[in-house]
């Protein structure tokens, strides 16, 4: 007699049935293996010894309801060891709009980003943020390191929505063309929305040089300018007036205003644009917005060639003659070919013929802080502008 297999129904139901009691299993030791967490609690396996310190924080969460833009609040959190030992505590890291102050003890003024609380006593930290646009609902965090056995994170947070205390208009503050070798004026209108008109105590602008090339001022706005803004209870109008001589390139800078509407308010404000003045450079691989030259990857079995050519207008244009003094890298070869009159005769423009030989050597040159631009400095002949730099963004390899 033939004997007869198991049906199909039952050889699925049976692996149906392995299937889970191996995930069972396989759920169970990766369980076991893998401490759990609520919260900032991390439960251990073990049995805590009784000499063991315990971190608490009453109020680990602080709602701070309403604040405006740009001004700053501040809260103190209480950090107590209820445990049978003392308690370190070490400052860990925030998000990236507030602060966190070193830890203090109480009744004494010394202060540490790492400290040793003994039992029953507490420790504070303070955190600060400020507002910053477009507002709205923000949490911020810091977190504090401890050798609890039980909780070796403790979370710190702050609520709270901000709202519009100023506006500015145009922001950022847009120059498109800044020519280097004459003076710009740019301006921006700030509107404020406080209990009362802004007093400005302050302007100031983060270039290394502002002294010496740029000038700020403020003037009170108009009755009828504020009526025309819905909501503004005050404003001011802030000229910035760009000097002669800032270098070839892409600006971009920011002007710090502080004013009190009465709470004292600290606004940012970006100007941006790009310097430059007689002499304009266009063609293949030239990024204006950035004013580099793009050559990209280049391969050193192949090469690479390209065409820029430089413009010169102004009353100094027919004195216009460049020439190479620099190339980095030196595998660049830079040909400056003979000017022609364009349209009437107001622009004289030069080509430029810029070529990356093959078997070129390897080079690294992609414009960022770490690994700098490489280079092509032409002197011109302008009385103006007698050097003009150009940033070349290349990278060549095999």
């Amino acid at each position: 007699m033939k004997s007869r297999g198991p049906g199909a129904w039952l050889v699925s139901a049976v692996a149906a049935a392995a299937g889970i009691a191996v995930g069972a299993c396989g759920a169970a030791l990766q369980a076991t293996l893998t401490p759990w967490r609520i919260g900032d609690l991390a439960p251990v396996l073990r049995a805590i010894p009784p000499d063991a310190p315990r971190v608490e924080v009453a109020e680990p969460r602080h709602e701070f309801g309403t604040m405006g833009m740009g001004t700053g609040k501040s809260h103190r959190f209480e950090i107590r060891n209820t445990g049978g030992g003392p308690l370190t505590l070490t400052r860990g890291g925030t998000s990236c709009s507030c602060t966190l102050s070193q830890f203090e003890s109480a009744g004494s003024e010394a202060a540490d980003s790492k400290q040793v609380v003994p039992v029953g006593e507490s420790a504070f930290v303070t955190l600060t943020w400020t507002g910053k646009p477009p507002g709205g609902f923000i949490r911020q965090h810091a977190t504090i390191l401890t050798d609890d056995p039980r909780r070796p994170e403790v979370s710190l947070v702050v609520e709270g929505m901000v709202v519009p205390t100023w506006r500015a208009d145009p922001s950022p503050i847009v120059l498109p063309r800044i020519n280097a070798s004459s003076k710009q004026r740019a301006s921006t209108t700030v509107f404020t929305y406080g209990a009362q008109p802004p007093r400005v105590k302050g302007l100031t602008i983060d270039h290394p040089q502002a002294p010496r090339f740029f000038s700020l001022a403020s003037a009170p706005l108009a009755a009828e300018q504020i009526a025309a803004e819905p909501g503004a209870t005050g404003g001011f109008r802030i000229d910035v007036d760009v000097e002669p001589g800032l270098p070839f390139g892409r600006l971009r800078q920011t002007i710090t205003t502080m004013f009190e509407i009465p709470e004292e308010v600290t606004a940012e404000i970006t100007i941006e644009g790009a310097v430059g003045g007689d002499l304009v450079l266009v063609g293949a691989g030239w990024d204006s917005s950035r004013q580099t030259l793009e050559l990209g990857n280049v391969s050193s079995r192949v090469g690479m060639k390209t065409r820029i050519f430089l413009s010169a207008r102004g009353p100094h244009r027919e004195s216009v003659r460049p020439t190479v003094e620099e190339r980095v890298p030196e595998s660049l070869e830079v040909t400056v070919g003979e000017g022609s009159a364009v349209g009437s005769g107001a622009v004289m423009r030069f080509p430029i013929d810029i070529v990356i030989p093959a078997g070129s050597r390897p080079a690294n040159h992609v414009c960022s802080q770490e690994v700098p631009a490489g280079r092509i400095v032409l002197a011109t002949g302008h009385p103006d502008e007698p050097r003009l730099s150009i940033p070349v963004c290349v990278v060549i390899g095999p």
